[in-house]
Order: C-alpha cells, then structure tokens, then sequence
C-alpha cells in the first residue's frame, strides 16, 4: 500500500448548496460536472458563493453505486431551487489526506483514513467527502479526501 501523510482537523460547520443523485460509477464524471456548473450558478445568483472548492460526499448505495452530494461551501446559509439544495459539512474531528493522482486508484487513499482513525481508538463519524483543489483536465488531479470520526 502507498504511504500517505494523514493529518487531523477540527473542522467548523460549513453551510453548502448541492445537488444529489444515486449514481453507478461510470455515471460520475458527467454529473459532477453539470452539477458543480449549476450549484456555482446558483450560489452566484444568490450572492452567497461559492466559498471554497467544489466537493462530493459519497455513500456506498450497493454495488458500483452511490449516494453523491456534490456542490460548493456556501458563504451564508441558502435556501435552494430546482435541483439545488442547501445543507452542510459537519463540525469535528476529522482525518484529512491529499491524494494525488488517477481517481480509480484513490481506494487505498480511503482504507489509509479508515486504518489511521481505527488505529487511532476512533471510528468513522458519517460519510467521508472529496475536495477538488486542481481543475478538471488538470494531470495529475489533486484531490483532498475528508473523513470525520469521533472517539469510541
């Protein structure tokens, strides 16, 4: 496995605006897209953003599918419209990595957050998200991978 520098945070809840879907993995990449380019929309519109760069949270919905949440920090909470809704990143512990590098090969990159918070007597504390901090087409990507957790 890849050795990966882990650090943690204590992170300030962060009200966002997003869009959400159930999506087989192949599905990704063109929805994240069209849902950055009307969450960045709606946060303009509204005066409100974007306050930081895009992110998805993802959770497991069965086999090659997943629940994703993908928007942008907002500046003040919103209320949402059409298929934009507001919600929020949680306040808390959290174990951060920067993954640099293809997105099909980020899977060790989650199982080295998960081992560190269980080594560390913690357990994860709800869905883990991504944050893009290069563009798209950018080569290789930089991705920063957030999992929250709290002590056992």
């Amino acid at each position: 496995m890849p050795t990966f520098t882990i650090e943690t945070r204590t992170l300030t809840e962060q009200d966002t605006a997003v869009e959400m879907a159930t999506l087989a993995v192949a599905e990704l990449p063109v929805w994240l897209g069209k849902a950055f380019g009307e969450v960045a929309a709606y946060l303009g519109r509204k005066g409100a953003g974007p306050a930081g760069p895009p992110f998805a949270r993802y959770r497991r919905a069965g086999d090659d599918r997943f629940e994703v949440e993908a928007g942008f920090p907002a500046t003040t909470p919103t209320s949402g419209e059409g298929d934009v809704e507001p919600s929020e990143l949680p306040a808390g512990p959290a174990a951060v990595l920067v993954f640099e590098g293809s997105y099909d090969a980020m899977a060790a990159a989650y199982e080295a957050l998960d081992a560190w918070v269980r080594e560390h007597g913690s357990e994860p504390a709800g869905a883990p998200w991504e944050v893009y901090l290069t563009e798209p087409g950018v080569d290789p990507p930089r991705t920063e991978i957030v999992l929250p957790y709290r002590s056992r």
